[in-house]
């Protein structure tokens, strides 16, 4: 069964370091933050404990929880989800059903743990809210978080193979680099309630399928591409348009080759994305009378996308400046177009590479392209108070292909190590951030280059063995307010 999957979806090699990676996964486990602490945290956790306990989505007993336990602790909570109702009498919920759907087996394993518990004498509340459930939640998407970029590793390995480009160790190298120097190692172990973490492991797992599905388009892939779209969508909603790039490529595969019997296979993809998109519908039909989000989310959206530049190259809150890795991929991305069948690493360029490389590297630009033009579309799109332009955790998998895509490209020993230092200093500008966020070192409405290029370069490393301390045994203080006079 091993080879079967490792033939289909990565190489025997990789299953071997997936384990090496699973087994220092669970090392690191314990350095998760088992907490909650934010309203959108709030919303994704009550889905879950809502449709567990109580077989439906009115969060008000959720809410009033969190609430009094000091989970949400900002004022204007009680006023935005307490106090006002839906179209259909319930309280509003401005998240999607998917992260609890994935979170389910983690919180299941802890009910039954605490109901288990509980038979021995245990005084553990089996309530939903209790310590196991929390921890259960945070530590599932600690695991999804690591398995997008498992699965972002196996897809680089499928692109660079497809490009004719050398494998080596560019894929794991990539991954590696977007697991410490994005926001997603943030929302993996600092901030671990969002559905950030469970959304990269939604689009990674919908891009690899995209690229084993491609090769025949039969119409078994595409219902499996067709469920894991619907998937996409539950998780959080823009990602639903990462489809863009499999349809420009399908699209792309149709005119060229004539394969005008494609369209039974796509009919049997889109039934399978309903049926399995079926309970967020139901989900929105019962809070807000309609099949989708409620109104006061579609009001924030400007179609005309004004902020799509600003997302990318604001100072204050662009994606380039709070992620320079980024950059780094997207040139990776841009590589794969114009500068494909560069040879696979024997002397030869793969079969169908350059075709290939072109298909691929289109699609995963517009991919990257459209979440460009929804991020810059919102109203809130500078997403402040938030680490990173966190909207774009998601696209996990097309930035480890394109740090892959140009890791390959660097053949020359001088290039390999100026390309090693540049992501090098991209991990610890990224790091360096966080920790700045999280010990209040840092305006966190926005960023201030000078100063963040201080701190990361100056204060963190001077002060890092007390962060580390405060980390390990006091963790809760990562978000106490700056006092008046202290580190901004």
């Amino acid at each position: 069964m091993l080879r079967r999957f490792c033939s289909s979806w990565c190489s025997a090699a990789d299953a071997r370091a997936i384990l090496v990676v699973a087994l220092l996964a669970a090392l690191t486990l314990p350095g998760v933050t088992r907490r909650i602490h934010a309203s959108d945290e709030v919303q994704y956790v009550a889905f879950l404990r809502s449709l567990w306990f109580d077989r439906d989505v009115s969060f008000d007993n959720e809410y009033r929880r969190f609430y009094a336990d000091g989970a949400a602790r900002h004022p204007a909570f009680a006023a935005t989800f307490i106090e006002p109702v839906t179209e259909t009498g319930l309280r509003r919920n401005f998240g999607t059903i998917g992260s609890a759907l994935l979170w389910a087996p983690f919180y299941g394993a802890a009910d039954a743990g605490v109901r288990a518990a509980r038979a021995m004498g245990s005084g553990v509340a089996a309530d939903g809210y209790s310590w196991p459930y929390i921890s259960a939640v945070c530590l599932g998407s600690a695991v999804y978080g690591l398995l997008a970029l498992l699965l972002a590793w196996c897809a680089a390995r499928r692109v660079l193979h497809a490009a004719g480009l050398p494998q080596g160790r560019h894929a794991w190298l990539a991954a590696a680099a977007a697991g410490l120097g994005t926001p997603l190692l943030f929302y993996m172990y600092v901030s671990p309630g969002f559905a950030h973490a469970t959304s990269a492991f939604a689009v990674s797992a919908f891009v690899l399928a995209w690229l084993v599905v491609r090769r025949r388009w039969t119409a078994s892939g595409l219902v499996a591409l067709g469920a894991l779209a619907a998937l996409m969508a539950m998780v959080r909603e823009q990602d639903a348009f990462v489809v863009v790039g499999p349809a420009i490529d399908l699209a792309w595969s149709v005119l060229r080759e004539r394969r005008w019997r494609a369209a039974g296979p796509v009919l049997a993809g889109a039934a399978a994305a309903v049926l399995v998109y079926l309970p967020q519908a139901l989900a929105y039909l019962a809070l807000n009378g309609r099949l989708g989000p409620s109104r006061l989310v579609s009001r924030k959206m400007t179609w005309t996308s004004p902020h799509a530049a600003g997302v990318l190259f604001s100072p204050e809150h662009g994606l380039f400046f709070w992620t320079p890795l980024a950059l780094l991929a997207a040139a990776g991305l841009l590589l794969l177009v114009v500068r494909r069948g560069a040879g696979n690493g024997h002397g030869q360029a793969h079969a169908g590479g350059r075709d290939d490389a072109l298909r691929i590297g289109v699609g995963l630009l517009a991919i990257v392209l459209v979440q460009v033009y929804v991020a810059g579309a919102v109203e809130s799109w500078t997403v402040a108070g938030a680490f990173g332009q966190r909207r774009f955790v998601a696209l996990t998998a097309p930035l480890v292909i394109g740090l892959a895509v140009l890791g390959a490209h660097a053949a020359r020993p001088g290039t390999r190590a100026a390309a090693a230092l540049l992501a090098g200093l991209c991990v610890w500008w990224n790091l360096g951030l966080m920790v700045q966020f999280g010990a209040g070192l840092m305006d966190r409405q926005r960023l201030e280059l000078r100063h963040n290029a201080y701190n990361t370069f100056v204060e963190v490393p001077r002060r890092l063995p007390d962060i580390a301390y405060r980390y390990l045994f006091d963790r809760g203080s990562f978000y106490r307010p700056a006092l008046p006079g202290g580190p901004s």
